[in-house]
């Protein structure tokens, strides 16, 4: 894992322009979007916004947010609201709609794989969590709730109201919500992080 702040920095941008083309893979897979993305596909249905645009925007509120929860921002908190949208706008400007079911699988699948290694780079990086993270975090925080129930109180709220205005909602959206936290915890430890500290040599002191 790199150590030097402009390392991680490539490495943090990197992550975060995978995780909007993943998202973008699996928009175009139509089977279904993770419930941020639902929010987002909904938004833009009822507003001039393009998608890219609705998940900025849905990001910077988020990170509103955090301020009566007295969470701090870091530089890998404000560059997520901004370049996950782009990202995966560009994403969606360049893939095609696909018709075959044979090919949105696994262009659906793809895009869960891709976000799941562009979790490991830009929190790997450590240069401050995403500002979904941070709500789940400063709430747990703040009301002593589990983080399992705090996240899925958050997600849930955000895929019902995307729902409602016409978000995609499908087998897709379940696959992510099973899967996305097993391997997302692969490739954290790929960047090193969840993995205990390495035990330093036991030191055999002389007869």
């Amino acid at each position: 894992m790199p150590t030097s702040l402009p390392l991680r920095l490539i490495q943090l941008i990197a992550g975060l322009f995978l995780y909007g083309f993943g998202i973008s893979l699996m928009v175009r897979a139509a089977i279904g979007v993770a419930p941020w993305d639902v929010l987002s596909q909904g938004i833009a249905a009822h507003t001039p916004l393009s998608f890219g645009l609705a998940t900025n925007v849905i990001g910077a509120v988020v990170l509103l947010l955090w301020w009566p929860l007295r969470q701090k921002p870091g530089l890998g908190t404000v560059l997520n609201v901004l370049l996950i949208g782009p990202a995966a706008q560009f994403g969606l400007w360049l893939l095609p709609v696909v018709e075959s079911l044979s090919l949105r699988l696994p262009l659906f699948a793809g895009g869960l794989l891709l976000i799941a290694v562009a979790t490991g780079l830009y929190i790997g990086a450590r240069l401050g969590p995403g500002p979904r993270d941070g709500l789940m975090t400063g709430l747990h925080a703040r009301t002593g709730w589990p983080i399992w129930q705090v996240r899925s109180l958050i997600e849930g709220s955000a895929l019902l109201v995307g729902w409602l205005l016409g978000g995609n909602v499908g087998p897709g959206t379940l696959a992510f919500a099973l899967l996305i936290g097993p391997l997302c915890g692969m490739t954290l430890g790929w960047f090193g992080i969840g993995k205990p500290p390495r035990a330093a040599p036991a030191v055999i002191p002389p007869a």
